[in-house]
């Protein structure tokens, strides 16, 4: 038990404590979202038009906290219409995060 907690204490300091629990960047999500999906989603309010009827990331910003919880898995797998872009774990955490920095206040 002692060596458990100690080594969970070491991972935390040490700074690889679990990926998962990191938090995503919003501005490299920003990025990745012009790159993949600002052809088909509108990814930002500077954004003045997409090519599909893809929902807006302000939109999906918007849904409910059970809905954003399963983004990441969403994400990982999409279903289509949307083409699997085949983000690393990294990316998918940025991508939410930027998406959940559109909600409104």
């Amino acid at each position: 038990m002692r060596i458990g907690i100690a080594l969970a204490a070491f991972l935390a300091a040490s700074g690889t404590a679990f990926a998962a629990a990191s938090p995503g960047n919003p501005a490299t999500g920003k990025m990745l979202a012009e790159q993949w999906c600002a052809s088909c989603h509108l990814v930002s309010p500077e954004q003045k038009s997409a090519t599909t009827e893809a929902p807006p990331f302000q939109g999906i910003a918007g849904r409910s906290p059970s809905e954003l919880e399963k983004l990441p898995t969403f994400l990982a797998a999409p279903h289509p219409p949307m083409p699997a872009i085949n983000l690393s774990s990294a990316e998918i955490r940025d991508l939410v995060a930027y998406i959940t920095s559109l909600k409104a206040p």
